[in-house]
């Protein structure tokens, strides 16, 4: 499967996603809305079990396309894209299957807003990330302002946010930003490595440790737990917890289902 802005392959039950706008794979309205139609379809697919995400070249995603946000110039106007790209981005926060960013190059603007919404994030040695936004007179509008304050912290989210100052990978792996960082040529090899490893677990706990951590990031910490106790429940009737904890009795691998 593959269109212009986007391409997609699949290879032992993981999906990579290829954002390929040259040069830098800017995120215009007609690649938001290729990504949303090609996360629908890898969402309905059952063989898939985890997700890689990354850009074509030498750019992982310098956010939006300043030519089509030079028309935007109405509150109206400007609502509506900030909403349309919030909307693809909280998606991409919940769903059940892990997708893991590999930041293969520059990640700024929405594309690093685009990061954060994913479940992991590696990056290559000498990739930036940033949210320049406020040298354009703007601030970001894809959920940055709410996620990187909560992934670093709100100080150090402001000083980011107030600057438009990117940090390196380095930097960014101080502040928690990204998990690891590899050499750039190893990046998408890293990135699949760990997506390969939880495709290895049961399909159901992984979508219930994904549910229970957005819960308890979204909720109070009773709620939270509520969730959890909830889950976890359900999962003490699945047949991967049988044959998860028989394998352990067994000291064997586990053979959990695909299904």
């Amino acid at each position: 499967m593959a269109e212009p802005g986007v391409a997609v392959t699949v290879t032992d039950r993981i999906g990579r996603i290829t954002m390929n706008n040259p040069p830098a794979n800017v995120l215009t309205r007609s690649v938001l809305e290729r990504l949303d139609r090609v996360l629908g379809e890898l969402e309905a697919d059952k063989r898939l079990a985890a997700l890689v995400l990354t850009g074509e070249g030498r750019f992982f995603c310098a956010g939006a396309d300043i030519k089509e946000l030079a028309q935007v110039n109405s509150a109206h106007t400007g609502s509506d894209l900030a909403g349309r790209g919030q909307a693809l981005l909280n998606r991409i926060e919940r769903f059940d299957k892990p997708i893991i960013a590999a930041i293969n190059g520059p990640c700024l603007g929405g594309g690093l807003e685009l990061a954060m919404a994913c479940h992991i994030r590696i990056a290559a040695a000498g990739a930036t990330l940033g949210l320049p936004e406020i040298t354009l007179g703007l601030i970001p509008g894809f959920g940055g302002t709410q996620r990187l304050p909560r992934i670093i912290g709100p100080s150090r989210a402001a000083e980011m946010i107030l600057t438009g100052e990117a940090v390196t990978a380095e930097q960014a792996l101080d502040l928690g930003l990204v998990n690891r960082i590899v050499p750039a040529t190893e990046v998408v090899k890293e990135a699949t490595a760990v997506a390969a490893k939880i495709a290895s677990k049961g399909r159901h706990a992984v979508q219930a440790a994904l549910r229970a951590i957005r819960t308890g990031l979204d909720s109070p910490m009773a709620e939270g737990l509520a969730r959890e106790a909830e889950l976890f429940g359900a999962l003490c009737e699945t047949a991967d917890k049988k044959e998860g904890v028989q394998a352990f009795l067994e000291k064997r691998p586990p053979k959990f289902s695909e299904e």
